[in-house]
């Protein structure tokens, strides 16, 4: 201890605290990092075996991660990047305001772009690389940035002034750019749709892990590829951005790079007012393993923290909470002084040699590129985790007052001529004031010193960024041989098509052809679906392999993990799976590889629970099978209310690419399956499918002759009927589960009401839907031309009867196509709240089993005045129906 004789407690407790210090300092120097952590470990681990509870933190100070003595130099034009990027921000913000000059004002976003104008500059100029890369990146771009993206597009002249010109304009004659990124409607620029927000990070996660399974199965070269996305703070509240932040931590994912725009605001304020949302984030992903980078403070602040020795800048910049800095960010540098600085005479002290101009102008890390550059640096080096970068910027940056870091900013639009100037002069735009009004687009000519650099930077990445690149080889075609024994029946022996289907994909995955590009993917359910014997067929995928012995290792289907194993068991996780669903379907362009997903799941879980994802997988133009198991309201018994899908099929129809099918037999998902693998592999169509399959057995007939037309098309005869002759007739739609029920109908209707009844398996009301609708619109454009007719108009158009559909859908299915039926349907659907019971009764229960069929026919008949209104009477009786039954719907 030094000679110092204390006067109070509170002395020698700074003293202790400056030689303990003084101390780390020196084994800091002496040994290093390495050994100062394993000395905190073992005093933090002698002070816990004494009895002292250490509280438990995941933060460090709210100060940068990575000190100025450690930062690399940046190469480059420093000034050259900074007039570049003014450039950038000129044009993003002219394309808004141009598009919203006009009355109706359509709208876009100029804050979150000039917040992070810094991030993404430094990153094309120094980092993202393209597609003529062998370690191309792949990179989710925040949506509601995108007129930066275009803004830099534009420079790099792959836009022109009519493009941005045309900015939120798409039917503008020549076209015009999207909102937001929307592969579907910029299929060579945009990757990923990320503007639905949460969504861009959950797939950035799956996709770098599915980078890895493409490589560790051999289907992709190794390679030093990335995986950014880029996010908003505020965004983190969507539950899809921080869901799956594990998976990338246990799975070493030092492939993926989340920055996060910590501009402390959300749409309408500031993200945490009362707290410090960097330090909750810091904390959510160390605690989960990820190696985090803060990137708080300019260069600016250096020389200020060099001399923090006590800590007290230190100590005040933790303690000060983000709605407060907000109002650091619009009030003068007086008030700043004041209210930041003035809490303690010693900090007063830190700045006295600054002015109020300069305090105000002390730059935040985010936008300083050479904080940034570390920080990119840094997590492209990384080994052995994920990282995020939470960078510190100001929402609306130098749009002055114009909207800089103020509420209301995400919502600017426009700038008036004063507005506009103030802008054009801060970043010395060469732009007069004459044209000022006119808010004119300014790109430097193709010999100037800005466009060179442009060019000779990017081709040194690879290419151009964004670019979304389909060279890939369609597959050969499929052997029938895998279909071929599905296409016969199983004579008389029992099976589900959920049963059908794996074997199928079983037979799929031992092809030689496309065997090895099969992705079966399932949400912790494949023993549900019959699916165990893949285990050891293909085994399941985990890059570290199988590092323990499985519990059921003695028995012949154990669980089996393996570095090369092709199931993505994605445990109880929807969202993630249709996210490596997504990532499998793209991968043709992504990575240049035909993967073929086949994603299954409980039909209830999907489109109601992940509905947005599946959004974003029509938008991204994946490819592939989703296969919604244990589908229909009546027939996983016992499940009850949550578990029962009815309505699958209708949330399906609004996906335009999504192709959505409910066979019945082996043989029908068969020729739709062969068929979906000919149109995405071979043809190259951006769809993808989505099949029900059911869980429900009866033995499965042989194909019909020339049925495989009608299969695709929506509907086909499936059986005649017996009675061609009979008075009385009817046609009978049947769609997968309760296409037995129908079958059991005609026979019921034949021989005890002598009713003719031809049935009609309906494998897609949607596809019959939409044939029908682009039939009438044709007919409508084309007044003076012969009417095409819709194909459920020509398959109909000889069958005579009363028409009745059952499915175990909602009635709304079979409706959509009554406009174009030769006559009125009666349709039964299972609309309403499930319910735990057999199938029986539940189909009892909704009004779909056979005698609900019978008694349909023969009411309509009887309204037909074909037969006596007191059979159809009689049969209600005697067939055990209580007509005065609540309603199903609404019970």
């Amino acid at each position: 201890m030094r000679n110092i004789a204390p006067k109070d407690a509170a002395e020698l407790d700074a003293v202790e605290r400056r030689e303990w210090l003084d101390s780390l300092d020196y084994v800091l120097q002496s040994g290093g990092p390495v050994k100062v952590q394993r000395l905190l470990r073992d005093l933090a681990q002698h002070a816990t075996d004494s009895g002292v509870k250490i509280p438990f933190t995941a933060n460090t100070p709210y100060i940068n991660s990575i000190p100025p003595e450690d930062e690399a130099l940046m190469p480059g034009s420093r000034d050259m990047e900074r007039r570049i990027k003014s450039l950038v921000r000129w044009n993003a913000a002219a394309m808004v305001v141009r598009a919203n000059k006009a009355d109706e004002g359509i709208g876009g976003h100029i804050s979150t772009f000039a917040s992070a104008a810094t991030l993404y500059e430094v990153a094309f100029n120094h980092f993202f690389r393209g597609h003529d890369s062998p370690d191309s990146d792949t990179i989710y771009f925040q949506g509601h940035a995108s007129p930066g993206i275009y803004a830099r597009a534009y420079l790099e002249g792959r836009f022109d002034e009519r493009h941005l010109d045309n900015f939120r304009r798409e039917l503008k004659e020549g076209g015009g750019l999207s909102s937001y990124p929307h592969p579907w409607l910029m299929p060579e620029f945009w990757e990923f749709p990320t503007v639905s927000m949460g969504l861009g990070p959950i797939q950035a996660i799956y996709s770098a892990r599915f980078m890895r399974y493409l490589e560790d199965r051999g289907l992709k070269p190794k390679s030093n590829s990335k995986v950014w996305a880029f996010l908003g703070d505020g965004e983190t509240d969507e539950p899809e951005s921080l869901g799956a932040i594990t998976l990338a931590s246990r799975e070493k994912l030092d492939n993926l790079i989340f920055v996060i725009n910590c501009n402390l605001q959300r749409l309408d304020g500031p993200v945490r007012g009362n707290g410090q949302i960097i330090q909750e984030l810091e904390a959510a992903f160390r605690g989960a393993g990820w190696n985090v980078i803060k990137v708080i403070w300019g260069r600016d602040w250096d020389a200020l923290l060099a001399k923090d020795r006590d800590g007290l800048l230190v100590k005040r910049m933790g303690e000060v909470v983000d709605g407060q800095y907000q109002k650091y960010a619009v009030s003068p540098g007086s008030y700043v002084r004041e209210h930041f600085w003035g809490v303690d005479p010693r900090l007063l002290d830190m700045v006295k040699h600054l002015t109020d101009d300069q305090l105000k102008t002390l730059t935040l890390g985010g936008h300083d590129p050479v904080k940034v550059y570390n920080a990119y640096k840094s997590a492209t080096e990384h080994q052995g985790a994920p990282t995020v970068i939470l960078a510190r910027t100001i929402k609306g940056y130098g749009l002055g007052e114009a909207g800089e870091g103020k509420n209301i900013t995400h919502q600017q639009k426009k700038m008036n001529e004063e507005e506009l100037r103030a802008f054009r002069t801060r970043f010395a735009i060469p732009v007069s004031d004459a044209e000022i009004a006119k808010t004119p687009f300014y790109r430097p000519a193709p010999d100037s010193e800005e466009y060179k650099y442009l060019q000779e930077r990017r081709q040194a990445l690879g290419g151009p960024v964004p670019s979304r690149r389909v060279k890939v080889e369609s597959i050969k075609p499929v052997d029938d041989e895998i279909f071929s024994e599905f296409y016969t029946g199983t004579d008389g022996r029992k099976a589900s098509t959920t049963m059908v289907f794996v074997r199928m994909l079983s037979k799929m995955l031992r092809d030689k052809e496309i065997g090895k590009l099969v992705v079966p993917i399932v949400p912790d359910e494949a023993r549900t679906f019959g699916m165990e014997a893949l285990f050891r067929q293909v085994g399941i995928y985990a890059h570290s392999g199988q590092v323990y012995e499985p519990v059921d290792m003695d028995t012949l289907l154990y669980y089996k993990e393996a570095s090369d194993g092709q199931i993505l068991e994605e445990g109880i996780n929807e969202a993630g799976s249709l996210s490596s669903f997504i990532a499998a379907g793209t991968a043709y362009a992504t990575h240049g590889v035909n993967t073929i997903p086949f994603f299954i799941f409980y039909s209830m879980f999907g489109f109601q629970r992940v509905g947005d994802l599946i959004w974003a997988a029509a938008d991204s133009r994946t490819r592939g099978f989703l296969l919604g198991g244990t589908a229909g309201r009546t027939t996983l018994a016992g499940e009850g209310l949550q578990h029962q899908d009815g309505n699958s099929h209708v949330l399906a129809l609004p996906v335009p690419n999504c192709l959505s099918y409910d066979p019945a037999f082996a043989f029908e998902l068969a020729v739709i399956i062969k068929d979906g693998i000919k149109r995405m592999y071979l043809d190259g169509e951006s769809v993808f499918y989505y099949i029900t399959v059911m869980n429900e057995q009866y033995a499965m007939p042989a194909m019909p002759e020339g049925a495989a037309d009608g299969i695709l098309k929506g509907m086909y005869k499936f059986k005649a009927t017996g009675l061609p002759k009979a008075k009385a007739r009817a046609q009978l739609f049947g769609s997968g589960a309760i296409l037995p029920e129908v079958l059991k109908a005609q026979e019921v209707l034949e021989s005890q009401y002598g009713v003719g009844a031809d049935v009609w398996s309906v494998t897609s009301y949607t596809e019959l839907y939409r044939d029908g609708h682009a039939a009438d619109r044709w007919n409508m454009l084309h007044p003076a031309e012969p009417a095409k007719v819709p194909y459920v108009t020509q398959a109909l158009k000889d069958a005579p009867g009363v028409l009745v559909a059952a499915s175990d859908y909602l009635k709304v299915l079979p409706d959509a196509i009554d406009r174009w039926l030769p006559r009125p349907l009666v349709a039964l659907g299972t609309d309403g709240f499930g319910r735990s019971e057999n199938r029986a009764a539940l189909r009892d229960f909704f009004e779909v089993d056979h005698r609900y069929v019978v008694v349909a026919t023969l009411s309509a008949l009887a309204r037909d005045k074909k037969i006596d209104a007191k059979v159809a009477q009689d049969a209600i009786a005697a067939l055990g129906i209580n007509p005065e039954k609540s309603n199903p719907a609404i019970s």
